[in-house]
């Protein structure tokens, strides 16, 4: 879901970034310690760069769930329960329903 960059390898980059299918990607300055800016955040849906200068990964995360709903896609099959914790947990959106996995995560965090 997240796709960490170096800048000054940007054309690796956008090479790897057309075959993420859904994700958040963060591009930093070589040699940027974690607590640094990033110096770009967007997210991408099959491939292409549909928002691009986000200020942080959360608006990132925020945006993504909104385009989904609102293009009405399908959760791509291997970050399905990610989305699903995401939306039922963290948001408390349809939170009632809850697939046994997300259902298991969700008690152990509680406990």
């Amino acid at each position: 879901m997240f796709s960490p960059h170096c800048q000054d390898a940007s054309s690796d980059a956008s090479h790897g970034m057309e075959a993420i299918v859904m994700g958040i990607y963060v591009i930093q300055h070589e040699g940027a310690e974690p607590d640094e800016d990033p110096e770009d955040v967007g997210v991408i849906i099959e491939g292409v760069n549909v928002l691009q200068g986000l200020r942080n990964v959360a608006n990132g995360c925020v945006l993504l769930l909104g385009l989904i709903y609102s293009l009405n896609l399908s959760y791509p099959k291997e970050l399905k329960n990610t989305f699903e914790f995401l939306q039922k947990v963290v948001m408390e959106l349809d939170g009632n329903r809850l697939s046994q996995k997300v259902q298991v995560l969700k008690n152990r965090l509680l406990e």
